[in-house]
């Protein structure tokens, strides 16, 4: 039975070679043809003849079929991919500066159920497999190439799309592996950021085998009533326990935990809610993005006004924590944070 080649970080596909007696250069040259040179066609250049054959044999090359594709005024990008067995995910690429970021999926919905998340209300049909979510990238590059040549950079890699990252902890880290590989996409470690709700079995992991890029925790709230409504599994995997393993990640300068909190009208956005935050994370090596929360069909929470996100930072600056409020992009399309869900993407 043939596997797919975007399933194999290159260390991997190096002993795939090795075990089948192939010449140790086939790997970096498969990845620099079909990663850096984009190519899709079989490699034949400077590849053995061995080496071709057992990769015509044994390996395929598919990819999610790009289902729908929305754009708003924005310029922001989602894209609604079929997989083979016909369940769909959405991906996301966000602008930013003649760039983009793209905001990945990591699970077909999730299993966290999120009470702020689009997706936690679908529930979780599977996980992921590593090709699938490299997928995306080279689907929505080739799309950007096509389409908006000479604007067609993506910078930044987030796992901030549907499904929690860490409960699908292998092809995660595979598709890490293969993003920072220097023979493939070259992404820098700085430009990769693994969203989690907390999921405490992936954090115990992350030490030993993660790859060295970023940690992003949906904080939300500091009180534990609160963030039970919000992040279900907090009351497993309480936020004391997960703040531990978090603040012990980031490794060499300049580089931090970044703590999303979604800023809900008349529910976590009160003075005492942002004080409570600045001294959970005071003297920290913590960065705050805050994110408005954007509405979905069925929700009850609403957003907060501009004035009162503003003044929520204000107070978090006031304990010198680095504040950013993050734009809201691709909400006309619903493709903005915690709007993703593939059963209710809509084809036009």
């Amino acid at each position: 039975m043939k596997t797919s080649f975007y399933q194999y970080p290159l260390s991997e596909l190096q002993e795939l070679f090795r075990v089948h007696g192939l010449p140790a250069s086939g790997p970096g040259l498969l990845f620099n043809w079909h990663y850096k040179k984009r190519k899709t066609e079989p490699c034949l250049t400077d590849l053995a003849k061995k080496s071709i054959a057992f990769v015509a044999e044994n390996m395929t090359f598919d990819l999610p079929m790009v289902h729908t594709i929305q754009a708003s005024s924005d310029k922001t990008v989602k894209f609604l991919f079929e997989l083979q067995d016909g369940l769909k995910i959405e991906t996301v690429l966000i602008p930013f500066n003649n760039k983009y970021t793209i905001c990945l999926s990591s699970q077909v919905g999730c299993a966290m159920k999120c009470s702020f998340c689009h997706t936690g209300i679908q529930g979780l049909a599977r996980s992921l497999k590593t090709e699938e979510i490299i997928g995306q990238f080279t689907e929505s590059q080739k799309w950007l190439t096509k389409n908006r040549p000479g604007d067609d950079k993506i910078l930044n890699i987030v796992f901030m799309g549907q499904g929690e990252p860490l409960h699908n902890f292998d092809a995660v880290k595979n598709a890490c592996e293969i993003f920072l590989s220097q023979h493939g996409l070259s992404v820098a470690d700085q430009k990769i950021t693994i969203s989690t709700a907390g999921y405490l079995p992936g954090l115990e992991r992350w030490k030993n085998e993660m790859p060295d890029v970023n940690i992003a925790l949906s904080l939300h709230s500091p009180i534990k009533e609160k963030r039970d409504q919000l992040i279900p599994i907090n009351k497993r995997y309480p936020l004391e326990e997960v703040l531990n393993y978090v603040q012990a990640i980031p490794r060499g300068k300049n580089r931090f935990v970044t703590y999303e909190y979604l800023l809900i009208q008349d529910f976590n956005d009160s003075d005492e809610d942002a004080h409570l935050t600045g001294k959970l994370l005071e003297g920290k090596n913590a960065y705050v993005s805050l994110i408005p929360f954007n509405p979905f069909p069925g929700t009850d929470y609403k957003r907060p006004e501009t004035s009162k996100v503003e003044h929520f930072k204000s107070i978090l600056d006031s304990y010198k924590i680095p504040t950013l409020i993050r734009a809201t992009k691709g909400d006309e399309i619903l493709a903005a944070c915690g709007q993703l869900n593939s059963k209710m993407s809509q084809v036009t």
